[in-house]
């Protein structure tokens, strides 16, 4: 898998560097990415990171766009600076002029979403439930304190979880 998404990072490079007639470092690619990304630029790392099963779900278009994409925005914030905006006119620059591509922002690919475990809370006006996640629940755990909004009373947990 990652040998085709390697050789297209370095394809898109060797485009810009004819483009731009100067050489560019090569990025670290990485395939630890989860979530609804499907690939991030860390500009000042100099790194690529891949979300390995939207690539294999979408390989071509991966491969042809999201690639693409992460690249440019490395090739214009070395072209110009840290201060230009992620999808500005520079970036939209690299993927029409260099890689004859939209400047597309986001992705449309379809993403499953894992069920996750929420924390059932309430106040004392009983309004309402406030559905936790693991991670607040386990604040609360540490001593953090959640208020409501309503009646600023203190956020106590049911001992109810659900899923969603």
């Amino acid at each position: 898998m990652p040998e085709r998404l390697n050789a297209r990072v370095e394809a898109c490079y060797q485009l810009a560097e004819t483009f731009f007639n100067q050489r560019f470092e090569r990025p670290q690619v990485s395939f630890k990415l989860r979530g609804q990304k499907a690939g991030v630029a860390h500009l000042n790392e100099n790194l690529l990171r891949f979300n390995p099963q939207l690539y294999r779900e979408n390989s071509e278009h991966f491969l042809q766009q999201t690639v693409a994409h992460e690249v440019a925005h490395l090739i214009a914030h070395r072209l110009f600076g840290p201060h230009i905006q992620p999808h500005g006119e520079e970036w939209q620059l690299i993927m029409r002029g260099v890689y004859d591509l939209p400047p597309e922002r986001c992705h449309s690919y379809a993403i499953e979403r894992r069920p996750r475990t929420r924390y059932v809370y309430r106040c004392r006006c009983d309004e309402r439930d406030f559905a936790f996640t693991a991670q607040r629940h386990a604040l609360v755990g540490k001593g953090r304190r959640y208020f409501c909004r309503s009646c600023k009373g203190t956020l106590v947990f049911t001992g109810q979880q659900r899923v969603e």
